[in-house]
């Protein structure tokens, strides 16, 4: 395998989860320490890397929906979840020197940009690191989704999902120790065969925009940055 990085621009999605380490809530700051990290060691590599953090690990819109709340106040209250998430990434990338802009979908002037397209594409030019928050602003959307949208309007190469595990899996490994992992599928296998990667919206718009995905552990030290040289173990969803 080449040393020299796959792709020239991309997208990271990183779950609210992925934040959490070893915590049942919140943000573990050894956890966020060290995907800030990554980012920068991929960074190094002259790549352009956008980020979309999910909210999962201080509210998520669907539990509270079910829990009787109003779906879309429910929906709401987890975007403000991933300003918040956003920011204590903006804080870790900076204390290692990395120059980072949060762009949230939803207007907050006194502590992040509004989204705006072409100037997030110009900070990405000029090697900052763009974290997209506050999803689609949209209630009913999920950030896996808007990491789909943000990587096709920023024209990425690729759109990395971090995850817990290293890669998909026919079941959750953590669980069932027969489960299947996958080199590799197409985007119709995901839809067809139920695979809880992404949600069906993700992976359609994916489809449509033939936007490569590809599935590793977030937790794993160096993962971000071997991947991105085609090393490791991970999971590539493209068009067949």
């Amino acid at each position: 395998m080449t040393n020299s990085p796959q792709y020239k621009r991309v997208l990271l999605k990183v779950s609210g989860e992925a934040l959490m380490g070893k915590r049942d809530y919140g943000l573990d700051t050894e956890t966020v320490n060290a995907i800030a990290s990554d980012v920068r060691d991929v960074i190094t590599m002259g790549v352009q890397v956008c980020l979309v953090i999910g909210g999962g690990n201080i509210f998520r819109g669907v539990a509270g929906a079910a829990a009787g709340m109003d779906r879309a106040q429910a929906d709401y209250m987890g975007m403000l979840a991933t300003v918040m998430n956003a920011l204590g990434v903006q804080s870790a990338l900076e204390k290692i020197d990395v120059p980072t802009r949060v762009q949230s979908a939803i207007s907050m002037e006194s502590v992040c940009e509004p989204y705006i397209r072409r100037r997030a594409e110009r900070h990405m030019e000029k090697g900052r690191v763009v974290i997209f928050a506050a999803g689609t602003g949209n209630p009913f959307f999920t950030t896996d989704t808007a990491a789909a949208l943000r990587a096709t309007e920023m024209k990425c190469d690729a759109m990395l999902k971090g995850t817990q595990v290293d890669g998909v899996y026919s079941a959750d490994p953590r669980k069932d120790q027969n489960a299947k992992r996958y080199e590799e599928l197409t985007y119709l296998d995901v839809l067809a065969r139920d695979l809880n990667v992404m949600d069906a919206a993700a992976i359609s718009l994916s489809r449509e925009n033939k936007l490569p995905i590809l599935v590793f552990n977030i937790h794993a030290p160096g993962a971000f940055a071997s991947v991105m040289r085609g090393e490791g173990a991970f999971t590539r969803i493209i068009e067949s």
